[in-house]
């Protein structure tokens, strides 16, 4: 077993942003595992592409003996599992892609660490762990006057893609109890910050209001949503790996909760600010602010308590929405 961690799905936004961090903060070999899906920004890893400790192999995790061969290439001490399709509303029209990649995925990259696991030495076995990467959509709608869910939370999705993830979430744990591979999951909020595709909220508004395009809003905008800053979350990740306990799950939050339509008003404010919107023919960003039809299904509440990573590993996040959401929007300006 080498210093190596492979990362699944490091070409993405989230993972990308666990790769730069662990080159930058550790001295382990990372070997990025991702079929290059659309999702995929290869700008993201651009800066890290020349480091030595740092491997691109373009695989998807669905094929278990290509797998296989790279455990046996690297025998890496890690797994950080990210790979997974993500958008709800790809999900909601063809849920396909999800079962394929989350689920079926996710069996297959734990068939080949439980492969590999098997043969290390009872010691190597004892260092060895698997990381897999959820959502908060899988504790699904949270009544606004109820509690944030805790790791104790029943699982309850609502869409496709959570259904997936929850599916994914009960075949590590089965792994784990069943077999005794040593596994860790975590639950993030919904991420933001630079790299993000551009179907996603933020970057969809950042763009469009560059553009001078309508700013959608689903329904009345009062979606709640617990909004972390990517580069938190990386770190989270990598503190779950180094000191979380096996057969664990924590919960990653930065506690910004804030409706889809408070998001969308801040993106607009700190844009007045930056450009101001009177050179797109108006006025303020907000007057772009277009309400739509919601989408089926939706939920109205996400959020998650984070007190376990916060006590027992010490975690907290670092940036404020708004300090995050004016580094974003500066990543995205021309």
């Amino acid at each position: 077993m080498n210093k190596c961690v492979f990362v699944t799905g490091g070409s993405g936004f989230i993972g990308s942003a666990v790769v730069r961090l662990l080159l930058a903060t550790t001295d382990f070999t990372i070997v990025n595992i991702d079929k290059l899906s659309y999702a995929a920004n290869p700008l993201a890893l651009k800066a890290v592409e020349g480091d030595c400790r740092y491997r691109f192999k373009q695989q998807d995790i669905v094929n278990e003996l290509e797998l296989h061969s790279l455990f046996t290439q690297y025998q890496p001490q890690y797994v950080m599992h990210l790979a997974a399709e993500s958008h709800v509303d790809r999900s909601i029209n063809s849920a396909a892609p999800f079962i394929q990649s989350n689920i079926v995925g996710t069996f297959s990259l734990l068939e080949a660490c439980r492969k590999y696991w098997a043969q290390l030495s009872i010691q190597q076995q004892q260092v060895f762990r698997f990381l897999h990467v959820s959502t908060d959509e899988v504790y699904g709608d949270i009544p606004l006057a109820a509690n944030a869910a805790t790791e104790q939370t029943a699982y309850h999705p609502s869409s496709p893609y959570s259904a997936s993830k929850a599916a994914s979430d009960h075949l590590v744990q089965a792994w784990q109890r069943t077999y005794g591979l040593p596994v860790l999951i975590t639950h993030c909020t919904n991420n933001y910050g630079p790299f993000q595709h551009q179907e996603k909220l933020i970057p969809l508004v950042i763009n469009r209001a560059l553009e001078g395009q309508a700013l959608p809003i689903y329904g009345d905008g009062q979606q709640i949503r617990d909004w972390l800053f990517v580069e938190d979350h990386a770190k989270a990740l990598l503190t779950v790996l180094q000191k979380g306990t096996v057969g664990e799950s924590y919960n990653i939050s930065a506690n910004n909760q804030l409706t889809n339509l408070e998001v969308v008003s801040i993106i607009c404010h700190e844009l007045d600010k930056l450009i101001p919107a009177s050179k797109k023919g108006i006025y303020h960003y907000n007057e772009l602010i277009t309400f739509v039809a919601d989408r089926p299904g939706h939920d109205r509440r996400y959020a998650l308590n984070a007190t376990k990573i916060s006590q027992q590993l010490g975690w907290q996040p670092s940036t404020s929405f708004t300090e995050g959401i004016v580094k974003t929007i500066t990543a995205y300006l021309p």
